[in-house]
């Protein structure tokens, strides 16, 4: 195997999130009898990993702004530093002049003053943050930018798609930044040691075809990219989605169980694309990521996988 090329070093840095300020359980789905039998599956929680679920009255706003708020004050990071952001949603404004009102409140929100470049990432899905990490880590490895805050932001705006047949959503936010340098508690410095994605326009918006070799091939152009095959992989940080499904798919992607951390299914739903690094955010802060361990952030949406591969500063 040829040697992957040397190329200015790229972290991810204070992974934060916040979720709808209302917790309520699996049971609170309005008409979940009815949603169930409409899917013609059985009701049984404990196989699908419903638990809870949060429910926010904040916009996607307001909820971009109280995690990249929570993620600059980790990180002890000037907000004037920042001269990069990426907006991560799938319900973006409708018209384009409601486009610069949202971004306007996020970044006088943040106190973002000299963020040169807003890029707003939408059309992945659940996959939106991954993407916006792989725009995030272009932007820095570039050397364009020194420091880039990516949120992702969204929430269920019809309750009567609270809960679909291969997820059960809650309201949230999670963000990061993507810089070139270390910085923050020293716990939470993960160097990204590359991205990458696989799509298959036949299988786009089919809803039941996530495709587990889309998976295999973002894992081939991760080696290729960091020299570092998936059986080398720490953990995976997946989607939360109805454990059976997101187990059954992963394993077909080379993970075990024993390599998949899940226990998010259960206590936060699927909080859109925010999942990986929700999970994230709490392999750091429960103080589980190893020295030099190897964490895989992935989504698989039907037609499409993302990856972000990093590793753990020592």
């Amino acid at each position: 195997m040829s040697t992957p090329p040397v190329s200015s070093p790229v972290f991810l840095l204070a992974p934060r999130y916040v979720l709808g300020e209302t917790e309520e359980p699996y049971t609170a789905v309005p008409d979940l009898a009815g949603r169930v039998a409409g899917y013609g599956i059985p009701m049984a929680p404990d196989i699908w990993g419903w638990g809870s679920f949060f429910r926010t009255s904040r916009d996607t706003a307001e909820l971009a702004v109280a995690s990249g708020t929570a993620t600059l004050a980790a990180a002890g990071a000037d907000p004037e530093a920042v001269d990069g952001l990426v907006v991560c949603s799938s319900s973006f404004p409708e018209g384009v002049d409601d486009h610069a009102g949202l971004v306007g409140s996020v970044l006088r929100g943040l106190g973002l003053v000299r963020a040169g470049f807003t890029c707003g990432v939408t059309l992945n899905r659940c996959n939106n943050l991954l993407a916006g990490l792989r725009v995030a880590e272009a932007l820095v490895r570039s050397g364009s930018h020194r420091l880039v805050l990516v949120v992702t932001t969204d929430r269920v705006l019809d309750e009567s798609l609270r809960l679909e047949k291969f997820a059960l959503f809650s309201d949230g936010a999670a963000s990061c930044l993507v810089g070139a340098a270390e910085q923050g508690p020293e716990r939470e410095r993960l160097r990204v040691l590359a991205t990458a994605s696989a799509q298959d326009p036949e299988v786009l918006g089919r809803l039941d075809r996530i495709d587990a070799r889309l998976s295999v091939a973002v894992n081939e152009r991760l080696e290729r990219a960091a020299g570092v095959p998936p059986e080398k992989v720490t953990a995976l940080l997946p989607a939360n989605l109805v454990r059976p499904l997101i187990t059954m798919k992963e394993r077909q992607a080379g993970f075990g169980p024993d390599r998949m951390r899940t226990g998010n299914i259960e206590r936060l739903g699927h909080c859109f694309a925010a999942d990986p690094l929700i999970n994230l955010a709490d392999l750091l802060a429960a103080g589980e990521a190893a020295d030099d361990g190897l964490y895989l952030l992935a989504s698989s949406v039907p037609g499409a996988r993302h990856g972000v591969l990093l590793r753990k500063c020592p």
